[in-house]
């Protein structure tokens, strides 16, 4: 191959690079500017997706399971603890609280 051909073969392949770059931009600058056309307004906060409540049914398996586990006392000082004596008395406000204590039951 003679050196012409070679600088011929060179200019296609940087030109072929180049073609590539410009249709990366062009991809780039559609993307941002469809997002720039429907902006969060000033002082506005994206919405902050909120975690499922915690429902009954979850801390009451959770709590059957420690139960099982032998630490039925446990459980049941928990429940007293949150001024209880069944599941079902406790405001579902605190079982958040609630389960996360229940978790730890016999790990320690």
């Amino acid at each position: 191959m003679g050196r012409m051909s070679e600088l011929d073969m060179v200019l296609r392949e940087f030109h072929a690079a180049a073609k590539a770059l410009i249709g990366a931009c062009d991809s780039l600058r559609n993307f941002y500017s469809q997002a720039a056309e429907s902006p969060v307004p000033d002082g506005a906060e994206l919405p902050v997706p909120r975690p499922k409540p915690i429902t009954l049914e979850a801390v009451r398996a959770v709590l059957a399971e420690k139960s099982r586990n032998g630490h039925t006392a446990k459980v049941r000082a928990l429940l007293e603890k949150y001024g209880a004596t069944k599941l079902s008395e406790i405001d579902p406000a605190k079982y958040a609280a609630l389960l996360a204590e229940a978790e730890v039951l016999g790990n320690g």
